[in-house]
């Protein structure tokens, strides 16, 4: 495998894309799990599931369960979801208002700030002292009303991660933004097949003719920084969709992405269910004003259409990939950089996970 990792990073101009194997190998989901997940910024709420003290939300974070718990000081903690008795789960589900965590197995009681309140009929037990048993605090981060967790200490600084974005979509305010609904797919590819297909806009003129009616190809450009990259487009066409203005869709590495047009963003998470199967969760969010709403049902329709366009070119992309006859192409350099980008952050961080023999 280390073999696939010997070639260094190419300049954009002679870049070739992954190599197959990282698409259809069980092994590498475990090592980004590791290496990826574990090590990056993960979206996992919006403020409005955290509302008020005692507000919880579990759910998982490269394949570890994970609490987040709005505080009485209006704070947020998170905590690995394991109850340090017997690794019980001290949440099974999203919450509202407690007062305190019961671990759903054997009952022992924390508070919101993760301190062991009471252990049941532990009286017996020789030196025991529930002052000293404290649930590990995991990193998080609130930003615009979303809301991030990172599991280890490693992982890049938050403020790196999300630099110049909210500069750069002015006049919009994404935080004046509120929570609509949510939409999921299951979908048999890779994660990674998924990304790289939204990190470009050389298929639009082929897979999505609607929506290339409505961005303007010849002006759609990428920008690359450390750790995103932003694909732009002039909104025109658009026959009440959008609105008038700027489409501007976001990837932070490795699995999140922001699509932001005039009064709604929508938040996509690519979250890995084996490796060779996704699951892409959608959050709609809009703003208060009565012509954004009036555009809802025929914005989402459109997503829709454009979503069953991706899902079928992204089925087509993995049964390619797992042919036997596809190894790793060249990137056209002026439309593929955000690919280029993204695979390359993914090599480094195989890197770690399988150190190169020079």
């Amino acid at each position: 495998m280390s073999h696939l990792l010997h070639c260094q990073k190419l300049e954009l101009d002679h870049a070739r894309a992954l190599h197959a194997s990282f698409y259809n190998d069980p092994i590498w989901l475990a090592h980004e799990q590791q290496q990826v997940f574990a090590r990056s910024w993960q979206l996992v709420a919006h403020t409005g599931d955290l509302a008020a003290a005692g507000d919880h939300v579990a759910t998982d974070v490269a394949g570890k369960p994970v609490l987040i718990v709005r505080q009485a000081d209006n704070s947020l903690k998170a905590f690995y979801n394991v109850c340090r008795h017997r690794a019980g789960p001290i949440a099974t589900c999203n919450g509202r208002g407690a007062k305190a965590l019961h671990c759903a197995y054997h009952g022992w009681t924390y508070t919101l700030a993760g301190q062991l309140r009471s252990a049941p009929e532990m009286q017996g037990a020789c030196d025991f002292d529930v002052t000293q048993i404290q649930l590990p605090e995991i990193a998080v981060r609130e930003w615009q009303g979303l809301v991030f967790v990172a599991l280890a200490a490693d992982a890049p600084a938050f403020d790196e991660m999300f630099a110049g974005i909210v500069e750069r979509i002015k006049p919009i305010d994404i935080s004046a933004l509120r929570f609509h609904s949510r939409v999921h797919y299951d979908i048999d590819c890779n994660w990674k097949v998924y990304i790289d297909n939204f990190l470009e806009g050389y298929h639009l003129p082929h897979v999505h003719p609607g929506l290339s009616k409505v961005l303007d190809y010849r002006s759609y450009d990428t920008e690359l920084h450390r750790w995103y990259s932003l694909q732009h487009s002039p909104i025109r066409n658009n026959d009440g969709i959008y609105g008038d203005g700027n489409a501007w869709y976001y990837f932070v590495y490795p699995n999140i992405m922001l699509n932001i047009v005039p009064g709604r963003m929508q938040t996509n998470r690519i979250l890995p269910l084996g490796y060779n199967r996704c699951r892409i969760e959608f959050d709609y969010y809009y703003s208060d004003d009565p012509a954004v709403h009036a555009r809802i049902q025929n914005e989402q329709s459109f997503s829709d259409e454009i979503q069953q366009e991706d899902i079928d070119i992204c089925l087509a992309v993995q049964r390619g990939l797992q042919s036997g006859s596809y190894e790793a192409g060249r990137l056209c350099p002026k439309r593929e950089s955000g690919v280029w980008h993204f695979q390359n952050l993914l090599r480094d961080a195989y890197r770690q996970a399988i150190p190169v023999q020079q």
